[in-house]
């Protein structure tokens, strides 16, 4: 059994007590490389006699599948699969389960925070006071703010709680979701939620066909100073769209938590004074993690081990 999420190799498998069925059920557990995301090397060295795969952010591809002789799942330890050679996983007949759910509350948790850093110039206020200046920004509070939601997923669904319960006014968009939205969110097509919105937050998978939902025409429609938080992917939004809007002001901030790459390479987007860059956290919470592993290990067992 190959465990590769950095939350669980960094303590190391054998002292993470949510991996504890596995051993009681007999699965030999090997550990990727500590602390950090495997490379395609490491995974196709590892691979080789393993069932089953607990598996992080690394990229699962199809050389790497070839590998993997006996491989008969992948679990991530996650809801997002787009890591993963879905199609390649198919014709090695290997299954994908995914940990849906379980890190939405911490990741939501992390969209309000970013949210309200922003909001009231936390980053810049306290670098200011480091620094030994003494510089205040007026700031805005969320009942003075429409927010607005791209995606009502599990995340989508708890950050809408959360913006309610402060006050906020939430527009979302989702066409999957329908009717079925929470209490005090009024569900808009795109373009009006674009223009409505002091706050922008991303809680969808990127589209298939890999464009960004925000590029230049779509900042252009935000309302100026607009914040954009994003906790979900890096292909939703065009890096150099974004640059462009916070040096003409058309956002005050961007705050974002999802990379490409992990670290990410330099760039003037992530080194613009008006970012709020966080090292994907949004789901590395005590509560987050413990539930992921266990809901990725039952996906596991329910494949590997006759009930």
């Amino acid at each position: 059994m190959l465990i590769t999420p950095r939350s669980l190799t960094s303590a190391g498998v054998h002292e993470v007590p949510e991996l504890e069925p596995l051993r009681r059920a007999g699965l030999e557990l090997v550990p990727g490389p500590a602390g950090r995301v495997p490379d395609e090397q490491e995974l196709t060295a590892a691979l080789p006699g393993c069932a089953g795969w607990l598996a992080g952010i690394e990229a699962i591809t199809a050389p790497v599948l070839a590998a993997a002789d006996g491989l008969r799942v992948i679990s991530r330890n996650g809801a997002g699969t787009d890591n993963i050679d879905l199609a390649a996983a198919r014709r090695a007949g290997v299954a994908v389960e995914r940990a849906a759910g379980a890190n939405a509350q911490g990741v939501a948790e992390l969209a309000l925070a970013l949210t309200l850093a922003a909001l009231r110039h936390v980053p810049w206020s306290s670098s200011a006071v480091h620094e030994g200046g003494w510089r205040r920004w007026r700031g805005r509070e969320l009942g003075e703010c429409t927010v607005g939601l791209i995606g009502l997923g599990a995340v989508g669904r708890r950050a809408a709680v959360a913006f309610t319960a402060l006050g906020a006014t939430v527009v979302a968009h989702d066409p999957f979701a329908g009717t079925d939205v929470p209490a005090g969110v009024r569900p808009v097509a795109l373009e009006e939620l674009l223009r409505s919105c002091d706050v922008l937050s991303l809680h969808r998978p990127p589209p298939p066909d890999g464009t960004p939902v925000l590029d230049a025409a779509a900042l252009a429609a935000v309302p100026a100073g607009a914040v954009l938080v994003n906790t979900a992917r890096a292909a939703l939004v065009d890096d150099e769209a974004v640059l462009a809007a916070l040096t003409s002001g058309a956002l005050s901030a961007y705050a974002v938590d999802a990379y490409d790459s992990e670290p990410p390479a330099p760039s003037a987007l992530l080194r613009h004074p008006r970012v709020i860059a966080t090292p994907h956290v949004g789901g590395y919470t005590g509560a987050s993690v413990s539930r992921a592993t266990r809901h990725a290990v039952e996906n596991l067992l329910t494949h590997l081990v006759p009930r």
